[in-house]
């Protein structure tokens, strides 16, 4: 039976795929407040706006491709039985070939209905017109979870990490909330893997390597020494 790994992901993944962090240290994310483009109120005030903008994001996701870190995560699954949380609305993880992807903040490639969040659809291209209605009749928007909205999903990802063998973090702070309190669900006992050139460790858990690098150079690494471990075994 293969070890189970839980692997979190956040913008520091994708960065190297071309794509910004959500949030730059000006507090806006592509030159816009992220007041004006991110919230259901951003929504209700301008939804031409916040559609255009998602519309801009969109079209950056789709030219860009999976890097080394997407393409290593894939190849584990060969070893372990790999689930990936992401707290990224691209589909680069889907891309690479992996198979368990849990999105906590939604993905951009599909839409939703703006009045049954369940009520979602793929995307067909780049553009999400204003016009484009659910079978309720409502206007379609992003299947994406804005600030001040709940995290759907965030119930079922804690309860896969408890079964975690392994659980590497990549790419994130682990100040966003509740993403950043999945740590706490899995075991003590659990080998637990940060790569990131900009987190210098995690109070309170242990057996905790650190490998302060980028996704593309230090997820190829642990992935590597992971699947050592079991060829040896």
């Amino acid at each position: 039976m293969k070890q189970k790994v839980i692997v979190l992901t956040g913008a520091g993944i994708s960065a190297e795929s071309g794509l910004n962090t959500f949030r730059d240290s000006d507090g806006l994310w592509e030159g816009y407040d992220i007041n004006d483009v991110a919230t259901p109120e951003a929504w209700h005030r301008n939804p031409v706006l916040v559609q255009h903008f998602y519309n801009l994001r969109r079209k950056a996701v789709l030219k860009a491709k999976p890097n080394a870190a997407h393409i290593a995560l894939a190849e584990l699954e060969k070893y372990y039985d790999v689930t990936i949380i992401t707290q990224n609305i691209d589909d680069l993880h889907e891309r690479a070939g992996s198979s368990s992807i849990i999105h906590l903040h939604g993905i951009i490639t599909k839409s939703q209905s703006s009045v049954n969040p369940n009520l979602t659809y793929d995307i067909n291209g780049a553009e999400l017109a204003m016009g484009e209605k659910c079978e309720l009749g409502s206007q379609l928007r992003p299947h994406v979870v804005w600030f001040g909205e709940a995290v759907p999903m965030i119930g079922k990802a804690a309860e896969i990490c408890m079964l975690a063998d392994v659980f590497m973090i990549i790419g994130t702070s682990l100040l966003v909330y509740p993403a950043a309190g999945l740590i706490d669900y899995v075991p003590a006992d659990a080998g637990k893997i940060l790569i990131d050139p900009k987190v210098s460790g995690v109070p309170g858990v242990s057996n905790l390597q650190i490998i302060p690098e980028k996704a593309g150079t230090g997820v190829p690494k642990a992935v590597e020494a992971l699947i050592r471990e079991v060829r040896s075994s």
